[in-house]
């Protein structure tokens, strides 16, 4: 069997095409149907020319009715194929979790979550997006981040480190947040700040304590303790060591925590029974 496996983003789709023996990587530009028509995702898509049995796309945005979308234009461009679609977050939790129980979490730009059986999900917490929810994502930690500067809430010498390192004014930061497009991707582009400083008590104290609101809040509602909690993305792998002392201090099992999945994703279906 051959497969060619997708993790696609809003910015880039990582691929895999492999028989378990050979295997083959690129990338093309992000898919996410969501912001995508059809006739956008189908030219998208005209670059991807490999043969393959069975294709197994991951992405952000593709729940329903939004999968079907992308699976509609797979299976005019592979029609022998088999086609399966399936969101990013259950990708996470195939990557992570392989074929055991587990608790899946994303902690990227924005930050998901789920239960999952050792083969779907079987429960979310709905993220909400930066503004309602994402805990712990780089959106929500950079959005923290400013306010608690621009109401300094950190000490004099880390607000002053602020305005020197990234050079922003109160001014700048609101106009970006408030009348410019796409204002979680500026916070987030803010995070690298705390990594500069993350040996500071209180850079160590906020990223821990945003971690365990994350967890609180989303985590804690499945109700199973007894499972190991893992991540992926890139938040959770440049903020490992705080992650793991805020799933220690709330009583919680660390899993695995991977930069990305797509490896992992391919380990799940080579050892999935047909």
């Amino acid at each position: 069997m051959t497969y060619l496996i997708a993790d696609s983003g809003s910015t880039k789709t990582s691929w895999v095409l492999t028989d378990g023996t050979t295997r083959q990587e690129f990338e093309t530009q992000g898919i996410n149907p969501v912001r995508d028509s059809e006739e956008t995702i189908e030219t998208l898509l005209q670059t991807v020319n490999t043969p393959s049995q069975s294709i197994h796309f991951y992405g952000a945005g593709c729940i329903q009715p939004y999968a079907d979308v992308v699976r509609r234009v797979l299976e005019r461009r592979f029609p022998d194929a088999e086609v399966h679609v399936d969101s990013d977050l259950l990708g996470a939790a195939h990557a992570l979790c392989g074929h055991a129980e587990g608790i899946a979490c994303i902690l990227g730009t924005g930050s998901n979550s789920c239960l999952y059986d050792g083969r779907q999900m079987v429960q979310n917490v709905s993220p909400l997006g930066w503004i309602l929810g994402d805990e712990g994502s780089g959106a929500v930690l950079g959005r923290m981040l400013v306010g608690n500067i621009l109401k300094e809430q950190f000490s004099p010498a880390l607000c002053q480190a602020f305005a020197e390192e990234t050079g922003l004014t109160r001014a700048d930061i609101i106009n970006k947040v408030y009348r410019e497009p796409m204002p979680n991707r500026f916070l987030a582009s803010l995070v690298p700040f705390l990594g500069r400083h993350r040996e500071e008590a209180e850079v160590h104290s906020f990223l821990v304590e945003e971690f365990r609101r994350f967890l609180r809040r989303n985590v804690a509602h499945y109700r199973r303790p007894d499972l190991p909690v893992s991540f992926v993305g890139g938040i959770a792998w440049s903020y490992s060591q705080e992650l793991r002392e805020a799933l220690e201090q709330e009583g919680m099992v660390a899993g695995t925590i991977l930069k990305r999945p797509i490896d992992g994703m391919v380990d799940y279906l080579l050892t999935s029974k047909p």
